[in-house]
């Protein structure tokens, strides 16, 4: 019996095993639209067998965005949009899911690969916002935010969060990591703030708490809420991970059911040591003394290490990023490799198609 192709049940929603798909930038959209890639993209990986496939970092306002070509969800036109591919992920056995997100002090950017540098007013800039005037290192310093515009995102959070709703995803999940705005709140390194939104801890936790609280208001009961979370900044003095359980102690307060648990991003020299599954006892740890649920990323790789994971209690399911890239079909070679017996849609059992390599 494997573990990582066992069901996880969260409120009323099954995901049929433990295979997820990271949410991964795919820099190809107008407007924040979805186009035939993304449906292509998605599906395809839904397919593949995942039992979760998430939507890449949908900003809540155009604002929001890493790069003008970021996917959006700030209007009905976008639900709209959105609808499709959820309705294909959910025909094809997988659970859809989108995170909304907040660029923060790292929006405005060009592609990566016409360098992902901040863009020249030129090229279209937008002022950056974040919770103190704090490059990360090279970049512009951005804006601090006003009160006002901090309950704003509020609002914006919860408004993406009901769209996406309307758009058939059955999780949302709130980024909170990366060095993205909520993540600069967090750290000690990028909110210098001394009003009710900086300084202490529970001040600097403030504005995740309000938007994790604000998007369970709005999210239906029996459907999850997930939070991804750095767990650390790698980086001397910042946010670590005695300040992310505390974090997520109060996010299983406010109705999160998943944590999502990766590190990093916020500080632009930052001193990551990468190995094989090298977030994994940040899961593994938020789990134990939080006590909530976690899914592992980073670096994880092949079948073997992923069943470890989960069977050994580290984390309840693993999220693929560059490995779902290389082989949407990862899910499947896996089960094969673990010996698990993996169906496939229907229509892929007819006789003139074959059995596609099982």
């Amino acid at each position: 019996m494997s573990h990582l192709f066992s069901p996880l049940r969260l409120r009323s929603v099954t995901f049929p095993n433990r295979v997820f798909v990271s949410p991964m930038c795919q820099y190809s959209s107008e407007e924040g639209m979805p186009n035939e890639w993304h449906f292509v993209h998605l599906g395809s990986r839904a397919v593949g067998g995942a039992g979760l496939v998430c939507v890449e970092a949908a900003g809540v306002t155009p604002a929001g965005r890493i790069t003008p070509w970021d996917a959006g969800i700030w209007s009905d036109a976008h639900a709209r949009a959105w609808k499709p591919v959820a309705d294909f992920i959910r025909a094809h056995g997988s659970v859809p899911a989108i995170q909304i997100a907040h660029a923060g002090r790292k929006a405005s950017c060009n592609k990566p690969w016409l360098g992902g540098k901040p863009l020249a007013a030129a090229e279209g800039a937008w002022e950056t916002l974040g919770p103190s005037a704090v490059a990360f290192g090279h970049y512009p310093a951005p804006r601090a935010m006003t009160v006002a515009e901090i309950h704003a995102t509020v609002d914006d959070f919860a408004r993406s969060a009901r769209l996406a709703l309307d758009a058939g995803f059955e999780v949302v999940e709130i980024h909170g990591a990366h060095g993205y705005l909520l993540h600069n709140f967090c750290s000690p390194l990028s909110n210098l703030r001394d009003d009710e939104y900086g300084g202490a801890l529970a001040n600097r936790m403030r504005l995740p708490l309000e938007i994790a609280r604000a998007v369970r208001g709005v999210w239906p009961a029996d459907k999850p809420v997930f939070y991804r979370i750095s767990a650390t900044d790698w980086f001397e003095g910042g946010w670590d991970l005695a300040q992310a359980i505390e974090l997520c102690k109060r996010l299983k307060d406010a109705g999160i059911d998943l944590v999502d648990t990766s590190s990093g991003g916020n500080i632009h020299d930052q001193k990551i040591v990468l190995g094989p599954g090298y977030q994994v006892p940040f899961a593994s740890a938020i789990r134990r003394e939080a006590a909530i649920p976690t899914v592992a990323v980073g670096l994880i790789t092949d079948a073997v290490q992923a069943e470890q994971v989960v069977a050994h209690g580290h984390a309840d399911a693993v999220m693929l990023a560059r490995a779902s890239l290389r082989d949407p079909y990862w899910p499947r070679h896996a089960a094969k490799e673990l010996r698990v017996d993996m169906p496939w849609p229907d229509q892929y059992k007819r006789a003139d198609v074959g059995p596609l390599g099982r």
